[in-house]
């Protein structure tokens, strides 16, 4: 183990996503609006945290140039996409300026964008984000969620998109 603890410029970071990779994530999208820009970027890092308070955790890279504007808005709402959303996730984690222009979304209560067809959405406002390595673990308060329709969830794996199947 003594390999993992010393991960200095010895450390293989292709091994490290390989490996990495192995663990199936879902994906989200997350909003906010920045005046009244919305903006969002994908993420895969997301997580329920806490249930007394209800909070949910995503990391953001610090090179993001969203996460400021998210940062600003103060509050945030996830889109849980669903299998057939492979494209929205392309989307979002490219650098296109008006990623908002190819996609139907509509306001949630916090006003945060809300994307047409995802599986849920999960409003919030940003309790703290802390800084980690080259992320911020940023964690909201949910102020409300809903689930918009049933269906799978788009599943990245190995370095890929699947689709979950039971």
């Amino acid at each position: 183990m003594s390999d993992i603890a010393d991960h200095g410029a010895s450390f293989d970071e292709a091994r490290y996503r390989q490996v990495l990779g192995h663990f199936p994530t879902g994906i989200t999208v997350v909003t906010a609006m920045a005046g009244h820009e919305p903006v969002g970027f994908s993420v895969g890092s997301f997580a329920s945290l806490s249930l007394d308070p209800p909070q949910v955790l995503f990391c953001a890279g610090k090179s993001s140039s969203t996460w400021p504007k998210i940062q600003a808005s103060g509050s945030f709402c996830v889109n849980v996409l669903s299998e057939d959303q492979e494209d929205v996730c392309r989307l979002f984690a490219s650098k296109s300026q008006d990623k908002f222009a190819e996609i139907g979304w509509r306001h949630s209560g916090n006003g945060s964008p809300v994307i047409d067809g995802v599986l849920a959405c999960i409003d919030c406002n940003i309790t703290r984000a802390l800084e980690s390595g080259d992320h911020y673990v940023v964690i909201g308060d949910v102020a409300d969620l809903q689930v918009l329709h049933e269906g799978g969830p788009l599943i990245f794996f190995r370095g890929g998109y699947g689709r979950f199947t039971s």
